[in-house]
């Protein structure tokens, strides 16, 4: 399993380096339009759809959905992702209690909704800035860095179960080893970059908030997956699971991130 991990990463790193760095402005946005939509498929795995047809309607309707958020204020857009991860957050905390009100097809398709647009709208909104290309490479390392370091911190030290009712694997340790990463990224950064030391707090504090709502990205998907019964939401990266199951703690956390530094942009 570990050694399938390392075999994907490896193939995927320069991948995501060639299209971050070499892919025009508007072929990686409809690329990635295409792993949403991708993501979008295997999401339907977590409502339960058997028939191809219902699969290709609900890519069908989330794709209306991605172009509609073209004509749609940004900041508004992740003020909602904002709030929707919160009560989210709340779900996880107390399940699997209240599972009646999201339970059904319905309800898990509009999940799908807040989930997978706004993540589309953050990643697209990173790369048309300014130096947007190593803000996103960032937010790559930052968030699948603090992953990686979870993985192995609690692999190695994980006594303590985080959420045992949603992911049993995840452990207190596992996060305060993302969390260290994350630390360590950041002074690292501002130290390479000479930031004046006034602005180490917002940022350091922004990339901690960052990583804590991937985790709860993370932990999300893992509870729907419990809910259906699934191990992985797809087979399509060996060692990792599906599409969705790779971007689940991105979900969360691009859109959180983009939000923390518009405020940041206000302070």
């Amino acid at each position: 399993m570990l050694k399938q991990r390392i075999i994907t990463a490896l193939i995927l790193i320069p991948i995501t380096l060639l299209v971050l760095f070499y892919l025009p402005l508007n072929a990686f946005r409809l690329l990635t339009a295409f792993i949403v939509l991708g993501a979008a498929w295997e999401w339907t795995n977590l409502m339960q759809i058997k028939s191809n047809k219902m699969r290709c309607l609900y890519l069908a309707i989330l794709s209306l959905g991605l172009i509609v958020s073209c004509f749609i204020l940004p900041a508004f857009i992740f003020v909602v992702a904002g709030a929707w991860w919160l009560i989210a957050f709340g779900l996880i905390l107390v399940y699997p209690h209240l599972t009646s009100l999201w339970r059904s097809g319905l309800s898990k398709a509009i999940m799908g909704f807040f989930v997978l647009i706004p993540c589309w709208v953050a990643i697209n909104f990173i790369r048309q800035h300014t130096d947007g290309l190593y803000v996103l490479l960032f937010l790559f390392v930052l968030i699948w860095g603090a992953d990686s370091a979870a993985y192995f911190v609690g692999k190695k030290w994980g006594k303590t179960k985080l959420i045992p009712r949603v992911s049993p694997g995840k452990s207190w340790q596992g996060l305060l080893g993302a969390l260290l990463f994350t630390c360590l990224l950041c002074f690292g950064l501002l130290i390479t970059m000479h930031a004046p030391f006034a602005v180490w707090g917002w940022y350091t504090g922004l990339s901690l908030v960052t990583v804590i709502f991937s985790v709860i990205g993370d932990l999300f998907e893992s509870m729907l997956k419990r809910e259906a019964g699934l191990k992985d939401s797809g087979k399509l990266l060996p060692g990792h699971g599906g599409l969705l199951d790779r971007i689940d703690s991105l979900t969360a956390a691009a859109p959180i991130y983009v939000l923390g530094s518009l405020l940041l942009s206000y302070v």
